[in-house]
């Protein structure tokens, strides 16, 4: 099944072809509307040419951040995120050889461990790290042993908790009106 996080055709083709870009999607999915987020890695790779690991970590820092702060710019807050994917990509070349698609194939891991491996990425906590886990159950085919478990909720089957839950306007509708409840009911 193709991803569809954004209204845009060819952001969601690079989501879906391209894992790092992926991973920088869920990166850039705080603080901002996820499907705008989800844009982030296309407005990348129109203005540099390339989403790779290695091209974005070695990628001048102070011109990187102005790539992503030229409007529209990748996120509200594009200077510090800026800085943010460029970690994520270093942390990527270093720790997978520049592919990203290594943390949760290299060794045949299991969903804790994978869940471990995005806890250590830059910029990924407790939360995002499950809720990529769980976009990576639902719509990526991950077989990983344990992964629902290692998700917590956001690895529920039929829930609308987040973008990991995000297939279409619909989905995308249910999943706000989740947050807002949620919102709403720790007030």
């Amino acid at each position: 099944m193709a991803l569809w996080l954004t209204h845009d055709p060819d952001a969601n083709a690079l989501l879906d072809r391209e894992p790092l870009a992926l991973l920088t999607g869920m990166l850039l999915d705080q603080q901002y509307p996820m499907e705008h987020a989800f844009l982030g890695p296309k407005k990348i790779i129109d203005r540099i040419g390339a989403f790779d690991a290695k091209t974005i970590a070695e990628y001048d820092p102070e011109k990187f951040a102005t790539i992503c702060t030229t409007p529209p710019a990748i996120h509200r807050y594009g200077g510090s995120m800026a800085k943010r994917v460029q970690a994520l990509c270093q942390h990527i070349l270093e720790h997978y050889d520049g592919n990203a698609e290594q943390i949760w194939t290299r060794g045949n891991p299991d969903g804790p461990e994978v869940l471990r491996r995005l806890k250590a990425l830059p910029g990924y906590g407790e939360q995002k790290a499950k809720i990529f886990l769980a976009l990576l159950g639902k719509q990526r085919g991950l077989k990983a042993k344990g992964w629902r478990e290692a998700a917590g909720d956001y690895g529920e089957k039929g829930s609308h908790r987040s973008i990991a839950d995000v297939t279409n306007d619909e989905s995308l509708a249910a999943v706000r009106a989740f947050k807002k409840a949620s919102k709403a009911a720790k007030s």
